[in-house]
């Protein structure tokens, strides 16, 4: 994620510098008269009026670009000293070297990065283990794959059954082991089993229509330390079945994977907020 966060923040701040200077560019520009050079100005309170204005709006311009700035600070995954990153704008606007070069600090900010993210996934992957094995023993919690795939039924369904080959359309709601919600659908999705991660898939089988089930997905069964979510969460679904399966299955693969290509590429251009359960 790091590779991808610093361009993207130095692509922001430099398209940012290029529109500002086209803006300028394209500004008409009136020739001056001798006669215009040599009047005298009278101060005019309407334009005292349009300064303070101007004034008011560059500064909320500039704190709702400390916003941006923050929130791609945020996504590098360092804890940075803000009052230090303040001081650094301050010294490059007087003129002053800074104290490492641009490579030298994009390397830096790398290493602790990755030193952070491998801390990350080690605590993660521990909170999982200690979570499934916790679960394991309430006597609501069925059992799939002992410590990496459980689940509890919520309320019991009684239409079809999902099975093997079959494309469900589902509700659902993504959480991690804390509460906070992930993702969500935004209406009935249809589920490819064989598209979606394996404790997802596995977890859908058995479902009846009409069942609400929780999910328990350990990362091994999940995202792992890939992706955009933080590495090695243990995932927890609440899951609505729609419908056991659509029907021609084979006729609405081929376009569902093509869209999920095409969403998963756009959001690996951006700093995703939201991971798909496809």
């Amino acid at each position: 994620m790091i590779k991808k966060t610093i361009p993207i923040l130095l692509a922001l701040l430099t398209t940012i510098s290029i529109q500002a200077e086209k803006v300028i560019d394209e500004q008409p520009s009136a020739p001056m008269t001798l006669d215009a050079a040599n009047e005298v100005e009278i101060a005019d309170p309407l334009d005292n009026d349009l300064q303070d204005k101007e004034a008011e709006k560059i500064a909320l311009i500039s704190e709702a670009f400390g916003h941006i700035i923050a929130k791609h600070i945020e996504s590098v995954g360092v804890d940075f000293d803000l009052a230090r990153i303040v001081k650094g704008l301050q010294d490059a606007d007087q003129g002053i070297d800074s104290p490492m070069s641009e490579a030298d600090c994009i390397e830096a900010i790398t290493k602790s990065h990755e030193a952070h993210f491998n801390e990350s996934a080690k605590t993660n992957l521990e909170k999982a283990n200690a979570y499934m094995k916790e679960t394991q023993k309430e006597s609501t919690i069925s059992v799939i794959e002992e410590g990496k795939l459980h689940y509890r039924i919520d309320k019991e369904g009684q239409g079809a059954i999902v099975q093997e080959g079959c494309s469900p359309v589902i509700l659902y709601t993504g959480k991690f082991i804390d509460g906070t919600i992930f993702g969500a659908s935004k209406g009935e999705d249809l589920v490819i089993l064989d598209e979606t991660i394996p404790g997802f898939g596995k977890g859908l089988l058995g479902m009846k229509e009409g069942e609400k089930r929780t999910l328990y997905i350990h990362p091994d069964l999940a995202y792992g330390t890939s992706g955009q979510l933080p590495p090695n969460s243990l995932l927890v679904f609440e899951v609505e079945l729609v419908k056991a399966t659509s029907e021609p299955a084979k006729e609405i693969a081929a376009p569902l994977v093509e869209k999920a290509a095409a969403e998963h590429q756009t959001a690996s251009l951006d700093t995703p907020q939201e991971q798909s359960v496809q």
